[in-house]
């Protein structure tokens, strides 16, 4: 089993990112875990669906959970898409209850 480290991830696609992250929240906290991570922050694209089941899970496992989206950045608006347009992500990280708040409301 490999020993501590100092390294976070902050930018975790899990199971709930449809097409774009395969790792089931459980598996997530357990090889956070076995890693000797102290947090883990779960970004899944698009939505926030398995943002209280990781919250559960990691707490129950003495992990910090960090919460994310990783989200769309819509130039025009998102009643407004031109093809040409370049296309960008921004990855929001919720920092106490009032970001959380706010990922919710976006």
């Amino acid at each position: 089993m490999p020993g501590p480290v100092s390294f976070v991830h902050l930018h975790v696609h899990s199971a709930y990112s449809l097409l774009d992250g395969a790792i089931r929240i459980e598996d997530l906290i357990r090889t956070a875990k076995e890693y000797g991570m102290k947090a883990v922050a779960v970004t899944d694209h698009g939505n926030m669906f398995g943002a209280l089941k990781f919250y559960l899970e990691a707490k129950k496992a003495g992990l910090k959970p960090i919460i994310g989206c990783e989200t769309y950045v819509a130039p025009r608006g998102r009643q407004r898409r031109d093809p040409k347009d370049p296309l960008y992500h921004l990855v929001l990280l919720a920092r106490d209850y009032q970001g959380y708040r706010n990922l919710i409301r976006l």
